[in-house]
């Protein structure tokens, strides 16, 4: 979600009809209207919530998660409205402050209804890496390589974006567990206290240096089809403030929505006696699906450089706004909460994001590191479900 805000397909849409005459042959640009689909959605998601019971049956499971999953989306889209409409760098901030409240929310919510599990914050945030440097990296270079044979990107920005990336993991998820003879199950409140602090100063820091100081490091060469949509007409302030009514319902919708399904998912999590990290991995790929077909989309017109910026910028959010808000909730309310990896994950970690640095040193990228990334993956799904 960073440097490039992403402009609605329905813009880019109507942007391509008043080109070719669709407005009366004027050539300019007409604000798009929103989706209907985007509407309704966050709509339905605050009519379900007074209809929440303690013991719902299957069938209300399944079109809760169908609305839930749909307001995520909404929500999402919506956000890109509103950044398309104030610019860089708000946008990105709009962006990032949506995601990270549903996934904040998402976890909150279900410590809140659930057992409490001290290890949610943790396995969703390690999930998101995860599925990010090695899922949704692995598919855009493979999905690029096999449509474009090479393709390029600034180096500067991914090396700047790793890099960060890189400390926030380790000073987050693995320092506090190994920084004592003996690892304590929960994080001390200085630990907390610690780890919200380094992953707001460093990600406040990436934020300056990305829209402000150094944003030519984060921006397209040129490549790809960017040129062709890159001025898609600005929203009306009818349609923006329709979207920020939208996009507040949808978040609202989503935290109630978690709160009321989060019995029932672990539930059928313990009885399938699987591992309990799974849920992490199923909260990770919710707030990431949306983010992540626009970075495949991206990458499938040579546009490596977005998917990237895509990616990448959503591991940093992750940990860099997450986290924090977990630590203040965990420490206002006196929760345990443990955020150190055991053994293996810290492994996974350090191998992904080796690899990734690796794959990123020249600037270039073929279809073997997206490969080698997808291995990664398939790697820690299997490690996880065993």
């Amino acid at each position: 979600m960073l440097v490039e805000v992403r402009e609605p397909a329905s813009m880019i849409r109507d942007q391509g009809r008043s080109k070719t005459g669709g407005s009366a042959g004027t050539g300019r640009h007409t604000s798009p209207r929103t989706p209907r689909w985007s509407q309704w959605l966050p709509i339905t998601g605050l009519a379900m919530v007074p209809l929440h019971t303690e013991a719902p049956s299957t069938a209300a499971v399944v079109v809760a998660s169908v609305i839930l999953i749909g307001c995520v989306i909404a929500a999402v889209h919506h956000g890109e409205i509103i950044a398309h409409k104030v610019g860089e760098p708000f946008g990105t901030l709009v962006l990032a402050g949506a995601v990270t409240v549903i996934e904040a929310s998402l976890i909150l919510a279900m410590m809140l209804s659930g057992s409490a599990n001290p290890d949610l914050p943790r396995d969703t945030v390690f999930a998101a890496i995860m599925l990010i440097l090695n899922g949704l990296v692995g598919g855009c270079l493979l999905m690029g390589g096999i449509r474009h044979g090479e393709q390029k990107f600034v180096l500067e920005g991914v090396n700047a974006a790793l890099c960060v990336l890189a400390a926030m993991a380790i000073l987050v998820l693995v320092l506090p567990g190994v920084a004592t003879d003996a690892p304590a199950t929960h994080y001390s409140p200085a630990q907390l206290s610690f780890t919200a602090l380094v992953s707001t100063i460093l990600y406040g820091t990436f934020i300056f240096v990305q829209t402000i100081r150094h944003r030519d490091y984060f921006l397209p060469e040129g490549t790809g089809d960017l040129a062709a949509n890159a001025h898609a007409a600005p929203p009306s302030r009818r349609t923006v403030a329709a979207s920020v009514f939208l996009l507040v319902a949808s978040l609202v919708s989503v935290i109630f929505l978690a709160k009321a399904l989060s019995g029932p998912v672990e539930a059928a999590v313990a009885a399938a006696a699987l591992p309990r990290a799974l849920v992490g991995i199923l909260i990770a790929s919710l707030v990431l699906a949306p983010e992540s077909v626009a970075a495949l989309r991206a990458a499938r017109r040579n546009r490596l450089q977005t998917s990237l910026n895509l990616a990448l910028g959503s591991a940093l959010a992750t940990i860099g706004l997450t986290i924090p808000v977990i630590a203040i909730a965990a420490l206002a309310s006196g929760w345990p909460l443990s955020l150190a990896l055991d053994p293996e994950s810290m492994t996974l970690l350090a191998l992904s994001l080796g690899v990734a640095i690796l794959s990123f040193g020249t600037g270039r990228t073929t279809i073997l590191q997206g490969a080698v990334h997808l291995v990664l993956l398939a790697a820690y799904v299997f490690t996880t479900a065993t």
